[in-house]
């Protein structure tokens, strides 16, 4: 789920402990099929792959299901499936902006996935550009703060393309255009800086404030959304405080 940062590095950590870390886990597999099937499984040229692969390390996926994912989607390893993008828009409770990225072997399956959970927690599914135009594709980088300052991290990455580095608490995260991210993501590990995850996101141009109820109808939504083995990716042009975030927590 990306779209309010603060809810997204909250969901990054539980993550590992959470009871759906088997589907996480798939879809993270996923990823890295495709990735190898879309660019080849040279890694060093390959960068997606590379992220693909970084990402389930940090969620501790077992490094035999990973080099068995390369496999696959390098067709060296019988079993890869065919899979497509899908992006499929809509509006959720409180006319929330909910972009779903799909990535299937069975479309008429995806489909009937999203809109059932649209459907039964408040949504609406969107004609398709009717919502994606509130969103800019960007390449979003979370960096664990630790040690590290605001500054730090800019220093690091500010000639390499970033456009902005945004404080959430725990972590910073780093914005720049989509074709940038690589090299800003090269330029954090050549000043010796880790990070969580370096992805190519949906940002939203504009955000939609909810209270407590609202939260927790675009929470249950989204939920509802990531349920689907088909869905990877959720992204919403919502923003919640610390404080509603802390009432929604307990």
């Amino acid at each position: 789920m990306s779209g309010h940062s603060k809810w997204a590095t909250t969901k990054h950590k539980k993550a590992v402990i959470d009871a759906k870390r088997g589907k996480l886990f798939a879809k993270l597999i996923k990823n890295i099929e495709v990735a190898a099937r879309m660019g080849g499984v040279d890694i060093e040229g390959n960068p997606t792959l590379y992220d693909a692969i970084q990402k389930a390390k940090k969620q501790s996926v077992p490094n035999k299901n990973i080099d068995s994912a390369v496999k696959r989607g390098g067709g060296l390893e019988a079993g890869g499936a065919d899979y497509e993008t899908i992006m499929y828009e809509g509006y959720g409770p409180n006319g929330v902006a909910v972009l779903i990225e799909c990535l299937t072997d069975n479309r008429n399956r995806a489909a009937s996935d999203v809109r059932v959970a649209m459907t039964r927690n408040g949504g609406n599914m969107a004609d398709p550009g009717s919502v994606s135009y509130l969103f800019n594709r960007k390449g979003v980088i979370i960096v664990p703060k630790g040690e590290l300052t605001e500054d730090d991290v800019l220093g690091a990455v500010l000639d390499a393309g970033a456009e902005e580095v945004n404080d959430l608490g725990e972590s910073f995260e780093v914005l720049s255009e989509a074709t940038d991210l690589v090299a800003v993501r090269t330029a954090l590990q050549e000043a010796g800086i880790d990070y969580d995850s370096a992805d190519s996101s949906f940002v939203p141009t504009m955000q939609v404030e909810l209270d407590e109820d609202g939260a927790r109808k675009i929470f249950k939504l989204i939920d509802a959304l990531e349920d689907s083995d088909d869905v990877q990716n959720v992204f919403a042009n919502f923003d919640v405080s610390d404080d509603v975030m802390e009432k929604v927590d307990a």
